[in-house]
């Protein structure tokens, strides 16, 4: 994928995102209920710290593959329709499992809640499902005053498989943008 081609360019000490969690880091982004200016969560992709890239790094393609991606999400949440998650089966282990497998895409989500918090600071009691269905896949140790949302968590099947696992994502996805970007009531015909 050139995207993640390009991610790993990215000089150290800098700490890119990979795709996976590039992907959950966006659909977070998107999620916030007042838009989230380009230049406050692009720096970011390239460090999760948000530190500058050097001035001789030529960011002009990932900016761009980037950009793609986020309006890509941006057009399914708005639409509310189905997309699929950056989520890549763990090389050689078949019987790792689903949460294993999508732990990036939501440490990427994690990591846009931990800078643009404007989402978890809604309605607690319609955020409590997507949440728990998307943060059951990180320790429980990392879940710091969420007792509602660890009860939660341990009250959910865990997914069968990876379909399943990344069918929640989406779902998830789509259930917080019913909170945070709900869609204008229609008129009823009467």
């Amino acid at each position: 994928m050139e995207l993640q081609s390009l991610l790993d360019t990215v000089p150290a000490p800098l700490e890119p995102l990979d795709v996976s969690m590039l992907d959950g880091f966006l659909c977070g982004v998107l999620l916030q209920p007042r838009r989230v200016a380009e230049a406050t969560w692009l720096v970011h992709v390239t460090d999760a710290d948000g530190r500058a890239l050097p001035t001789d790094f030529d960011a002009t393609r990932l900016h761009a593959l980037v950009r793609r991606r986020h309006a890509e999400l941006d057009a399914a949440i708005q639409a509310r329709r189905w997309f699929d998650p950056w989520v890549f089966e763990l090389e050689g282990s078949e019987e790792g499992s689903p949460s294993e497998a999508v732990y990036g895409w939501v440490a990427g989500f994690a990591t846009a809640m931990e800078f643009f918090p404007q989402l978890v600071a809604l309605d607690a009691q319609k955020l409590r499902e997507p949440l728990a269905l998307l943060y059951r896949h990180l320790d429980a140790d990392d879940l710091e005053d969420a007792d509602d949302l660890i009860e939660e968590i341990e009250s959910l099947e865990p997914p069968a498989d990876l379909t399943e696992a990344v069918e929640e994502l989406v779902r998830a996805t789509l259930l917080l943008a019913d909170v945070s970007r709900p869609l204008p009531a229609t008129p009823r015909r009467g």
